[in-house]
This record gives C-alpha cells, structure tokens and sequence, in this order.
C-alpha cells in the first residue's frame, strides 16, 4: 500500500477544443473561514461537516478515536499531545485518482464551510489517504536528521569569483550570517549547467515549515528539470524557514547573487517561491536592490504579501482578535498585523520589483486568508513600473476542471501554474494568458506530466509543516525586532 510510506522516505521521493480565451470571469465566491465548532468528539465534528456520510466512511473505530484525540489534544492547546495524537493516526484507503485527491481535499478543508481547527483538518487529511503518514517526521525532526539529501543544509558550494559579500552594492542591507553559512543553505543539484546556452537559472524558495528539495520535488521542479528553457536550483534553508524570516530573506538573497556570479546565463534568472518564500523574496527585493537587477521573472505561489488572518490559528489561538500563543517567529511575522507585513508593504513594497506571476487560490487556501480577488494576499501591485499578472486561479479558469478546490499547496502543481511559468520563462515580461490556450491549459486538473503520486506528495507538503511548526523550539510570544536596515 504505497500510501503507507513513511514522511522522511516520501521527502527523499525524486520524484480538449481549441478556443480563444474569454473574458475574465466574475470573482468565484469563496467561503469565509470559520472557526469549528467546539465538539466533545471527532465523530461529531465530522458528522456535522457531513464528511461520515460517504468521504471517511471506510473509518474504523481506532482511526475515529485517534481524531478525536487530536480534536481534544488542540483544545487543550497542548503542542506535544497535539504532535504525539498526530503521528498515530493512520490512512483508511488511498485516493483512486487526482479527481479524487482533490474531492477529498476540497471535503476535509473548504465543505461545507472553509475551516480553521487546522490541526484537526491536518490530521483529517492524513485519514483520508492525502498523507503522508507522520509517525517518521516528529522523531527525525527532534533528532536534526530531516535536512539530509536532496533537502540537506549543509551544502559544499565553492567562493564566487566575483565579490558579493559581505555586500554586492553599497544600497543592499547587510547581513547578519556569514557567507559560508548563507552558501551551504544552497542545494546545486547534479543536472544544473549553471545557465548553459538558453537555459534559464531558476532559484526554488520554499515555504514555511517546508525544505526547497520536497517542496518542489513532486511539482513544479519535477515539470522543468530536463528542459531546454530552465534550469533548477533550489534553497534548503536551516530550520524550515520557521525561523526570523528577516534571516530567511538573507538566505534567498545571497542565493540570488551567488548563482548569478557563477551562471552564465547570469542576469536573466528567475525565482520561483511558495508561501512564505514569495514574501521574504519580496523583502529581497526591496532591501538588496542589486537582486532587482539579475532577476528577470518572479513566480510567487500562495504567497502571503498582507500576510494572513490564520497565523494566530497555527499557534492555536481561536482568532486574530486574541494574542498569539507561543509560536515560531516566522509565523508570527506573517499575521496580518505584524511588524513585518506592515514594514514591507510601505514604501512600494506592496508593488512588484520584476516581471513577476503570482499564482493563488481563491477556493480555498487554508493556510493563507483572504486570497481572492485584488485584496488577496497574494495579490501584487504594478506601483513601481514594473509589470505584473495577478492570476486567481478560479477566475482564469471560470467554468473549467482548473476553476475547482485548490488549497495552498495544490496551487504548485495547478496547470496554469506551470503554463504561464513556462510563458514568461520564454518571453519577456510576466506570464501571459493571451499567450496560452486557457481552455486547454484549465480543462486539466494538474499540470501534465504530474501523476497521482505528485498530487498526494504535495498535498502532503501541509501536514508535515503543521507537524515541524509544532516542533520547533525556538517559540516565542512577540515577533522578532525588525533589523537596523528595516527600521
């Protein structure tokens, strides 16, 4: 049963009409996030979200008992009882299909009404075969050994000939790490030809709770290694990117300038991010301007520039009108209130900087709210002159397979996700819908090329940061002090 496979092997994993587009559709209606109801058991719980009448009906008693210790678990707002009733729980059946991954998907989250007990829908999630399994990831998070591999963080990088450190311009913040510990958080692997002929660089930033090597393994780096117009590395940054994201940015920044100093093809790079990763890159942006200058394409994904509405809900505090419980300091920083958000957003910081195609769901992230229409959080503006493709992936696809339930990590394997990456990857400017035949592109559930498998490794990518969020050990109550630069 191949949804058995332990988390740590699954991170390893290496994984039709013609018709002109027609105009954009009105705004999908998507729910509001509503907090669950407070329930004695998870029997109940699920009974009222009408999920026991046929999605979870394969449940035996254990698995049942099992939900209801991490519903339990959560109300007592207990981390370690929440992570240890997590690892136990076990999938029923495995989805038949993607049209069935994503029906489960969207029935666990976003049916009847969208949800924040995240903890609980994680662990739903996990019973219904949209895995993988945790029972491997807590005692390898614990014991340092999940970095290792393609997500290692102790990478053996050569000096760039060219000097761009401790600053490449005199107008780039300094950083606070030094070089040797910002080069080895960069992953290089085998098949990457430092930009050779057309072949465009291409920086892969994770998201939070996340390494850059399964991040993308089962999606977009999977549909670009191996073609003639891009060329894959990614960042396996220390911590998951749980820690100041202020120090996550220095990580992608550096990441930036050192592959452009060794790549041929080096003032044409292209960086891809999800969640998290887009809003630090955004940070990048705007305080190492020299970045601004090799980077030519910016594909953010579910990223959070307002930051999100939910971060209280990660640190299981029932709203954002309560304070944070202790909690890792990234995640702090991406509510909606935070120091960081609000620093980054002033001053053209709410703007883009380069080409940039932002991807986001507007039915339903669960990670990150709102996320539909301009006031979308992974919604950019062209403040700066620079021009910009906001793409709601609902709207783009209106009446279409790729109109339906795409949570925060489905968006990195969406069909439009990868067709206008790949568009703007081979013209100037940002990704285009007038170049690409939406009706074919949105009559897909997932981009071709990806198979079931993908589809539940990337879904999986969300349990396993719920479960190194809870791990962490550095928490805190109050987000980290913005850097001397930033203030």
């Amino acid at each position: 049963m191949r949804y058995a496979v332990s988390s740590l092997a699954l991170l390893s994993l290496l994984p039709s009409a013609l018709a002109a587009p027609g105009p954009v559709a009105a705004p999908v209606a998507v729910p509001e996030p509503t907090p669950a109801p407070s329930l004695e058991n998870a029997a109940v719980t699920l009974d009222e979200r009408q999920l026991l009448g046929g999605l979870l009906s394969g449940l035996n008693g254990a698995i049942i008992g099992l939900l209801g210790n991490v519903n339990s678990a959560v109300a007592a707002k207990n981390p370690g009882a929440i992570n240890s009733a997590l690892v136990k729980v076990t999938a029923a059946n495995r989805p038949t299909n993607i049209a069935d991954a994503v029906a489960r998907a969207s029935k666990v989250w976003a049916n009847p009404t969208g949800r924040t007990d995240i903890y609980a829908a994680i662990a739903t999630q996990v019973a219904v075969g949209l895995g993988p399994l945790l029972d491997g990831t807590l005692t390898t998070a614990f014991t340092g050994g999940l970095p290792v591999s393609e997500n290692g963080i102790n990478n053996n990088n050569p000096r760039p000939s060219t000097t761009i450190y401790p600053r490449k311009e005199s107008s780039d913040a300094p950083y606070s790490l030094s070089e040797e510990a910002l080069r080895r958080a960069i992953f290089i692997p085998p098949s990457f030809t430092y930009g050779s002929g057309s072949k465009r660089p291409v920086i892969m930033v994770p998201g939070t709770g996340a390494y850059g090597g399964a991040n993308f393994a089962n999606n977009l780096r999977k549909l670009l290694q191996g073609q003639p117009f891009a060329d894959p590395v990614w960042l396996n940054i220390p911590g998951a990117m749980l820690g100041d994201a202020q120090v996550n940015a220095e990580y992608i920044a550096y990441a930036i300038n050192y592959i452009s100093a060794r790549s041929n093809n080096n003032q044409n790079l292209a960086v891809i991010a999800w969640s998290q990763g887009g809003l630090d890159t955004q940070w990048v942006f705007k305080y190492w301007p020299s970045t601004r200058k090799v980077v030519k394409d910016f594909f953010p994904v579910s990223s959070d520039f307002r930051g999100t509405v939910l971060a209280n809900a990660l640190c299981l505090s029932p709203n954002s009108n309560l304070g944070l419980n202790l909690c890792p300091p990234s995640v702090i920083q991406q509510q909606a209130t935070s120091d960081y958000v609000r620093r980054l957003r002033s001053g053209g910081g709410d703007s883009a900087y380069v080409p940039t195609t932002t991807f986001y769901s507007g039915f339903f992230d669960e990670i990150v709210q709102p996320q539909s229409g301009t006031g979308a959080s992974g919604f950019l503006n062209a403040g700066n002159g620079v021009a910009v493709s906001n793409n709601e992936v609902q709207r783009v696809c209106a009446g279409r397979l790729g109109a339906g339930f795409y949570g925060h990590a489905g968006v990195l394997f969406h069909p439009l996700t990868f067709a206008l990456i790949v568009d703007a990857l081979k013209n100037d400017g940002p990704g285009s819908i007038s170049r690409i035949d939406v009706a074919s592109v949105c009559n897909n559930l997932a981009a071709p090329g990806l198979d079931l498998d993908d589809v539940i490794a990337t879904s999986g990518l969300i349990p396993i940061a719920g479960v190194l969020l809870l791990a962490y050990p550095d928490k805190r109550l109050t987000e980290p002090g913005l850097k001397a630069y930033a203030v």
